[in-house]
C-alpha cells in the first residue's frame, strides 16, 4: 500500500507522544513493505526531505508567514500541508491519507475531497478531555475541529477503550466507525544509556538517594503538582528519596515555585527537556518512575519506563488503567490523591523484590502485547476495510439529530461508514 501521513509533530521535533507514536507506526509499515510518506512540520536544521527508517518525510515552513496567534499558525501551517500533499499526490496514486489529531484535519479534509482517497484518522487525545470540559471558545473551536476530522474520516483509530468511550460520548461517532489499536513501544530505543552510569548519575543524586523519576510534560493534566504534593509523606519515610523532573512546559515554573513552597529544597531537581540517551539512562537508574496524571488517553510513556527498566506508578485513569495493572506489571494510585500516591512510592521504595518482579513482568508483556509489528498489521487491516469506498458508492440514511447533537450546533454524525465523499 502507498500511504500519505499527515501530522504536525515527527522525530526529532517531539512535543509529546504524538511524535513517538507516528514515528514507530510508519517505520513498522515501512518495514512491512508498505510505501510510507509523512508531511510534518518544519525545525531548525533539519531537512525539507529525507529518509528515516525507510519511511520518506516532507517538512513544511509553519514560520512563514508569521502568524498573529497560535490557532493563525495552525491554520497557515495546513495551507502548506496542503500544497505539499498536492504536490505528491499528483506525482503519484496513493491509496489512503492517514490524519493524525485535529492540528492536520483541515489539511486532511481539502486532500481526501480533491483526489477521491479513503481519509482514515487517529485521535490520540481530545481537548474535552485535556482539559475535562470545554470553557472558552478556543477550546470549543479545537474540539469542533476534532469532531470534524472524525466525520470526514471513514475510519477512526483511537488507542484504548477508554477513548472509544469518550470518542462515542463527545462527538457520537458510530461504534463501527471505531477502532481500537494501542500504541506501543520499540525496547531497543531504550537500551543506549550513558557509560559509567554509577558516575554519570551523580548530577543527579548522591550515590544514596533513591531516584523517583517523572519524565513528560509540566501540563495540569499530567498531574506534576501531584507528585510534588506527595514529597513530604514519602520523605518522612523514606529520607534517602531523590525527585527527579524532566521535562519542560507552561507549568514549569509554577511547579519550580511549589517545590520551594513545600520546603523540599535539594530533594528535587529540575532537570529540564533530556535527550533520548539522557532519558534512557534515568529509566535505568530510576527506583520507580511515576506518572501521576488526571487525564491520559492511553499513556505511552508508562510503556517507554517499562522499556527503560523503571517500576511504574500511575493513576488509575483513561488508558494507563488498561496497560498497567496493580500489583502485577506495576502500581496504581487513584488519580488525584496525593496521599494514594505517597503510599505506593513508599511501598515500591521499601519492597525491592516487588519492584523487580513488576519490571519483569512489565518487559515481558511489552513483547507480548505492545510490538510495533502486530500493531502495524492490525493497522494496515482497519486501512484495506476503508478501500473499497473508493470504487462503490455509499448510500445512506441521514442520522436524526440527538439531543447531543443539537447541543453542539447539529454536529452528529451523517452516516455510521463515512463522512460524506
Amino acid at each position: 500500500m502507498k500511504i500519505l501521513m499527515l501530522t504536525w509533530e515527527y522525530p526529532p521535533k517531539v512535543v509529546g507522544g504524538l511524535a513517538r507514536a507516528v514515528a514507530d507506526l510508519s517505520q513498522a509499515l515501512a518495514a512491512m513493505g508498505h510505501e510510507v510518506s509523512v508531511i510534518t512540520t518544519d525545525a531548525p536544521d533539519l531537512e525539507r526531505s529525507s529518509y528515516a527508517s525507510g519511511v520518506r518525510v516532507f517538512r513544511v515552513n509553519q514560520f512563514l508567514p508569521k502568524s498573529l496567534d497560535f490557532l493563525e499558525e495552525v491554520h497557515l501551517q495546513n495551507y502548506h500541508f496542503i500544497q505539499k500533499g498536492i504536490e505528491l499526490l499528483t506525482q503519484a496514486e496513493y491509496d489512503l491519507i492517514h490524519a493524525h489529531d485535529w492540528l492536520v484535519a483541515p489539511a486532511a479534509k481539502v486532500l481526501k475531497h480533491a483526489f477521491q482517497i479513503p481519509l482514515v484518522c487517529t485521535i490520540h487525545a481530545t481537548e474535552w478531555g485535556r482539559n475535562n470540559g470545554l470553557h472558552n471558545d478556543l477550546q470549543r473551536h479545537i474540539s469542533d475541529l476534532e469532531w470534524w476530522l472524525t466525520y470526514e474520516s471513514y475510519r477512526v483509530i483511537c488507542c484504548s477503550e477508554y477513548m472509544r468511550a469518550e470518542l462515542r460520548k463527545i462527538f457520537q461517532v458510530p461504534a463501527d466507525k471505531l477502532t481500537v489499536i494501542p500504541n506501543g513501544v520499540r525496547s531497543e530505543n531504550f537500551a543506549s544509556v550513558h557509560p559509567d552510569l554509577d558516575q554519570w548519575r551523580r548530577r543527579y543524586a548522591a550515590p544514596e538517594e533513591e531516584i523517583v523519576l517523572y519524565v513528560g510534560r509540566h501540563v495540569f493534566e499530567k498531574g506534576v503538582d501531584l507528585l510534588l504534593a506527595a514529597a513530604p509523606k514519602v520523605l518522612a519515610h523514606r529520607p534517602q528519596a531523590k525527585f527527579v523532573i524532566a521535562g519542560t512546559g507552561p507549568c514549569h515554573e509554577e511547579l519550580k515555585r511549589q517545590a520551594w513552597e513545600l520546603g523540599l529544597g535539594h530533594k528535587v531537581y529540575f532537570a529540564g527537556f533530556v535527550d533520548d540517551r539522557t532519558r534512557n539512562s534515568l529509566y535505568h537508574l530510576a527506583e520507580a518512575a511515576v506518572f501521576p496524571s488526571r487525564y491520559e488517553p492511553f499513556g505511552l510513556v508508562a510503556l517507554e519506563a517499562m522499556a527503560g527498566g523503571a517500576p511504574v506508578i500511575v493513576s488509575d485513569v483513561g488508558g494507563f488503567a488498561e496497560t498497567v495493572r496493580h500489583e502485577v506489571n506495576g502500581l496504581t494510585f487513584y488519580a488525584g490523591n496525593a496521599n494514594s500516591l505517597a503510599d505506593n512510592i513508599i511501598r515500591l521504595l521499601s519492597d525491592k523484590v516487588l519492584a523487580r518482579r513488576l519490571s519483569e513482568r512489565a518487559a515481558q508483556e511489552l513483547v507480548e502485547k505492545y510490538d510495533w509489528r502486530q500493531i502495524a498489521q492490525r493497522t494496515v487491516e482497519s486501512y484495506r476495510a476503508t478501500l473499497p469506498q473508493r470504487e462503490t458508492p455509499v448510500l445512506y440514511e441521514r442520522y436524526q439529530l440527538t439531543t447531543e447533537g443539537l447541543k453542539r450546533g447539529g454536529s452528529v454524525h451523517e452516516s455510521s461508514n463515512h463522512g460524506g465523499w
